[in-house]
C-alpha cells in the first residue's frame, strides 16, 4: 500500500530562494502596519485643533489620548490570541475592518463622547492586527531571515507615524481634522481588498480544517512554483505537539522564565520610547531651542528606527537576536546619558545623540518584537507577541507618566535622561539573561516540546 508523500514545509522555506510571493506577504503586512501607525499617530495633529474648534478644557485631551491606547491593550490581550483559532488572515482582515469602519465613524462625531468611545473601538482593531501580521510573516520566513522579515514590516508602522504628520500638515490648514480622519479611514477599507486577494492563510490554521493539505499545497505552489508538490500529499510544519495557544501556555514550563523576561523588556523599551516622544518636545522648548531645532529632533528617533530595520534584522539572524539586542541596550545606555550631556552643547552634538539613541532606543521596539517571534513556537506565536505588546503598552503609559513627575519635581532634562539610561542598561541584561538560558539551542522546538 502506498502512503502519500510527506512535505516538510520548513524544508522547503529554508531550501528556496526568496521569492515575490514572500517579498508580497512582507509588503502586505508592512501596508497594515503603515496604516496602524498612522492612524496612532494622526490623532496627536489632530487633538490641538479639535481643542480649539470644541473650546475643550486641557483635562479631557488625555482621555481621548488614553482611549485608543486601552483599546490597543485589548486588543493585544483578548483579541489577537484569538487569530490561532480563526486564522491570521481572516484576523488581519477582521482588524482592519474594525478600525477602518470606526476610523469612518469619527469622521461624523459631534462631541467628546463619541470620540473617546469611536478611538476605543478604533484602538481594539489596531490591536488585534499587528499580532496576527508578525505572525504571519513568520510562518513564510527562513529562519536565516526571519528577524529582518518582522523588522522590515515593523518598518510601516514608523513610516506611518512620519506620514501622519505630513499629511496632516497639508490637509488640516485646507480642509480641517475630518479630512485626516478619512484618510485614515478609505486607506483601509481599499486595502482589505488586497489583503482578502493576495494575502496567503496560515499554513498552521489551514492543518487543521477539512482539506487542509490541498490548500496547504495551492498556497506553496503559489509561493514557491518550481517546488514539486504532487497532488496528495500531506504536509508537516513547526512541531507543535498539541499545545494549545493559550495565555497560561505562556507563562508555565520552558516559556515561563522567557516570557517574564520578555514582558521585562517590552515594558522598559516602550516606556524609553515613548518618553523621548512625549517629552522631547518640551524639554527643549523649556530650554529655549528654536522650533524648527524641536521639530527636527523629535523626529530623528522615529527616522532612527526605521534606518535600523535592515542592520539590526540581519544581525539578528547572523549573529544572533541576544547578542544582537545585548550589544544594542547597552549602546542605548550609553546614548540616553550621552543626550542629557548633550543639552549643554550644540543642537548639532543633540542630534547626533538623540538619533543614536532612537537607534537603539526605536530599533529596540522593533528588534524586541522580531525576539519574541523568534522565541515562542508556531502554535503560541500571535498569543506571545500580543501579549509582550500589550504589557510593554503598559510601559508606554508610564514612561511619560514618570518623567512628567520627575518634571515637575523640577529635575532637568539632563538629569531626565541620565536616569532614564539605567532602564535602558536593565533591558540589556533581561536580554543576556534570556541568551544564557536559551541562546544555545532552537527556542522555538524546545518550547513547544516543553508546553
Amino acid at each position: 500500500m502506498a502512503f502519500p508523500p510527506v512535505v516538510d514545509v520548513v524544508d522547503v522555506i529554508e531550501r528556496q530562494k526568496v521569492g515575490a510571493g514572500q517579498c508580497l506577504v512582507v509588503l502586505l503586512c508592512a501596508l497594515l502596519m503603515f496604516l496602524d501607525g498612522f492612524d496612532t499617530q494622526a490623532i496627536s495633529y489632530i487633538v490641538p485643533v479639535l481643542s480649539k474648534d470644541w473650546h475643550l478644557p486641557r483635562e479631557i485631551l488625555g482621555s481621548i489620548f488614553s482611549a485608543a491606547l486601552f483599546g490597543l491593550m485589548i486588543g493585544y490581550l483578548a483579541i489577537a490570541p484569538l487569530s490561532a483559532r480563526f486564522g491570521h488572515k481572516r484576523m488581519m482582515l477582521t482588524s482592519t475592518v474594525l478600525f477602518g469602519v470606526f476610523t469612518m465613524l469619527t469622521v461624523f462625531v459631534t462631541n467628546i463622547t463619541e470620540l473617546i468611545g469611536l478611538r476605543f473601538l478604533t484602538g481594539i482593531g489596531l490591536g488585534a492586527a499587528a499580532p496576527s501580521a508578525v505572525a504571519l510573516t513568520c510562518e513564510f520566513a527562513p529562519k536565516r531571515l526571519r528577524a529582518t522579515f518582522v523588522l522590515l514590516v515593523y518598518c510601516g508602522f514608523s513610516l506611518g507615524f512620519v506620514a501622519a504628520g505630513l499629511t496632516a500638515g497639508a490637509l488640516i490648514p485646507a480642509y480641517g481634522w475630518r479630512s485626516v480622519m478619512l484618510v485614515g479611514a478609505i486607506a483601509p477599507l481599499v486595502l482589505i481588498l488586497l489583503l482578502a486577494w493576495l494575502l496567503p492563510e496560515s499554513l498552521a490554521f489551514l492543518q487543521l480544517r477539512s482539506q487542509g493539505d490541498e490548500h496547504m499545497r495551492i498556497i506553496l505552489r503559489r509561493l514557491f512554483p518550481h517546488v514539486d508538490l504532487p497532488f496528495g500529499s500531506t504536509f508537516r510544519l513547526e512541531d507543535q505537539n498539541g499545545t494549545r495557544a493559550s495565555v497560561a501556555a505562556l507563562v508555565r514550563g520552558h516559556t515561563s522564565i522567557g516570557t517574564v523576561l520578555l514582558w521585562m523588556i517590552f515594558f522598559l523599551n516602550l516606556a524609553e520610547f515613548y518618553f523621548m516622544q512625549s517629552w522631547l518636545p518640551t524639554m527643549m522648548t523649556g530650554l529655549k531651542y528654536s522650533p524648527s531645532a524641536i521639530v527636527w529632533v523629535t523626529a530623528l528617533p522615529t527616522i532612527a528606527g526605521v534606518l535600523s530595520a535592515v542592520p539590526l534584522g540581519l544581525a539578528m539572524d547572523r549573529v544572533g537576536p541576544y547578542m544582537t539586542l545585548t550589544v544594542m541596550y547597552i549602546a542605548g545606555c550609553v546614548f540616553m546619558w550621552l543626550v542629557g550631556s548633550a543639552f549643554s552643547g550644540s543642537v548639532g552634538w543633540l542630534m547626533a545623540t538623540v538619533f543614536c539613541a532612537g537607534f537603539c532606543i526605536s530599533g529596540g521596539q522593533k528588534s524586541v518584537i522580531a525576539l519574541a517571534a523568534v522565541y515562542y513556537p508556531l502554535n503560541l506565536r500571535s498569543t506571545g507577541v500580543g501579549w509582550a505588546l500589550g504589557v510593554g503598552r503598559l510601559g508606554g503609559i508610564a514612561g511619560p507618566l514618570i518623567a512628567g513627575m520627575l518634571y515637575s519635581a523640577h529635575w532637568t532634562p539632563a538629569e531626565i535622561f541620565r536616569f532614564s539610561a539605567w532602564p535602558v542598561l536593565v533591558a540589556g541584561l533581561g536580554v543576556f539573561v534570556m541568551g544564557r538560558i536559551y541562546g544555545s539551542r532552537n527556542v522555538s522546538v524546545q518550547t513547544s516540546k516543553a508546553g
